[in-house]
């Protein structure tokens, strides 16, 4: 059986239709009241005329058939219900990162080809700058916040659609063919449009399959009565909602029956909001995304622990990381205050959906090394054969089975990270790595920002890892800059603690006790801050910037 997700939404929600989805602040939404609120959406795009418009067997892995809703909003209720209700009217949605200036909202816009956007108020001014240039964009949903910017002319106010009224759904039946598409972040490359079948993402990443044991769901009733033996379990979702691994979090919750929870904060990350909503919502788990989440968060502790005793985080079990390295430094400073806390990073892109995870715990913490999910793999550099464990070789981590239809509107670059090995199609986006004896990868990291230095490929990430150890830095990215002698060298962009002194000699001397000396940056440049993503992930465009102009 393949899956759509407004079935497998309302399988929950018919078994536990009082059970709280989604929290924030003073707002509480059930299962019944989430499904009831994506209907009134979907009715409204469905009436507007948005939709299916070429079914999958007529297109090609590039192409789409669809119109296609942008997401353009903090963490909400209304996001999850955009998710939903274009799943349900047979519109795909997609992310759009709040961050962007006008030039690359209006290159997203437009590269998507969007018909339809659903933003929060205080974006109103930025989107109507674009709009002139948009012409396929026709359909403007705007939800209300605290900035007081109008409606723009055209739009209509979301609450307005959802709020009440007939939740019956739309005369239209979503396919498991049905896109979801999720853009990349654009840190090393301009974004592309993943393009995934509904069917698929959910398996590999919305919960339909476990990462662990690759047990798959076989029925809508297998759904129901999972969701419906979990307790509960409440999760703090840090990172913003137009990050990739975020929506999975949302959304495996909802598959399996659990509660999740924002926090009150939406533009940025605030430690002391987190906290206080761990103490009151009694969360479970919460995400976060590398040192640049983690770290904050441990601060925010010790503060509170300090003035005030702190606060009563007994109910967190699991901290769970995605997207960006956590390190080791960093894990055991938040074992060390939440001793019974574990940790847990998880391996995937937006190509390949969920691929790996690692487990750290008080007296076992490490980076680098994963035990694979089902279907992962590696693949040899020439994209010959997979890589059987204990192999020497260096490789591509790979997946197989549920994998994208390939990028919106580029045949060659789906071909390239989209290949055929003997006669199976695998995801492969360009991350190094070894499989080891036994079982394990080693993720080495993304090719496209490994350095190569006098011959010697040196992976940033690496080098990061070794530098972010010295007590005296907050933050770090590595980068490549033209070398007359070694056609590349290693240059590292440091951001120090607040009130820390370090210098370059003294960084570079530390990074030696566990690099080898060709790895060693031949410059380090200091910054006041390092610039990432607001999901915290690294901006290796910006980093080569700054390598360059020291």
């Amino acid at each position: 059986m393949e899956f759509t997700m407004p079935e497998v939404a309302d399988a929950v929600a018919a078994m536990l239709p009082d059970r709280e989805l989604l929290v924030q602040g003073a707002q509480r939404h059930t299962y019944t009241d989430i499904v009831a609120r994506s209907n009134r959406l979907a009715a409204f795009l469905h009436t507007a005329g948005l939709g299916c418009h070429t079914e999958r067997s007529a297109l090609r892995g590039h192409e789409t058939g669809q119109d296609l809703l942008g997401i353009y909003a903090y963490n909400s209720s209304a996001y999850v219900e955009g998710l939903l209700g274009a799943f349900r009217s047979r519109v795909a949605p997609f992310n759009v990162n709040y961050r962007y200036v006008r030039d690359e909202l209006r290159y997203l816009l437009d590269d998507s080809g969007a018909t339809a956007l659903l933003y929060h108020a205080v974006f109103a001014p930025r989107v109507e700058e674009v709009l002139p240039e948009l012409p396929r964009l026709r359909t403007l949903i705007q939800i209300a916040d605290d900035s007081g910017n109008e409606l723009l002319p055209g739009a209509v106010d979301y609450e307005s659609i959802v709020g009440s009224g007939p939740a019956a759904p739309p005369p239209v039946h979503p396919c498991p063919d049905d896109l979801y598409v999720l853009y990349t972040g654009g840190t090393t490359g301009m974004p592309k449009g993943v393009l995934w079948r509904q069917h698929d993402i959910f398996m590999t990443a919305f919960g339909g399959r476990s990462l662990y044991g690759g047990d798959t769901v076989a029925s809508l009733d297998d759904i129901a009565q999972r969701a419906a033996a979990n307790p509960g379990t409440t999760l703090l979702i840090l990172p913003p909602l137009m990050h990739g691994a975020a929506q999975w979090a949302v959304m495996t919750a909802l598959t399996t029956g659990q509660t999740v929870v924002f926090t009150s904060v939406v533009d940025r990350l605030d430690g002391q909001d987190a906290l206080r909503t761990i103490e009151r919502e009694k969360a479970a788990v919460v995400t976060v995304v590398g040192d640049a989440m983690a770290r904050p968060l441990a601060d925010a502790i010790e503060k509170d622990v300090g003035e005030t005793g702190g606060p009563d985080l007994s109910s967190l079990a699991v901290i769970a990381n995605g997207g960006a390295f956590l390190t080791p430094t960093t894990k055991q400073r938040l074992i060390d205050l939440m001793p019974n806390a574990m940790v847990i990073d998880g391996v995937g892109s937006s190509e390949t959906g969920a691929q790996m995870t690692h487990l750290s715990m008080n007296g076992a913490v490490a980076t680098g090394t994963f035990n694979a999910g089902p279907d992962t793999c590696v693949i040899a550099e020439d994209l010959s054969t997979v890589l059987p464990p204990g192999h020497d070789g260096l490789g591509w981590l790979a997946q197989r089975g549920y994998v994208p239809l390939g990028y919106k509107g580029d045949a060659a670059k789906t071909a390239t990270t989209f290949p055929v090995v003997d006669g199976v199609r695998y995801a492969v986006p360009g991350d190094r790595a070894r499989h080891l004896d036994g079982g394990a990868i080693e993720l080495l990291g993304r090719d496209s920002v490994t350095i190569n230095s006098g011959g010697e490929k040196i992976f940033a990430e690496e080098v990061e890892l070794a530098l972010s150890s010295h007590p005296a830095v907050q933050d770090v990215l590595v980068a490549g800059r033209p070398s007359d002698r070694w056609g590349q060298e290693v240059v590292a962009v440091v951001a120090l603690t607040d009130g820390a002194q370090a210098g370059a000699a003294e960084l570079i001397e530390h990074a030696a006790g566990t690099l080898a000396r060709y790895k060693l940056p031949k410059a380090v440049v200091f910054r006041p801050a390092i610039q990432r993503s607001p999901a915290g992930k690294a901006d290796y465009r910006w980093a080569r910037e700054q390598a360059s102009t020291d």
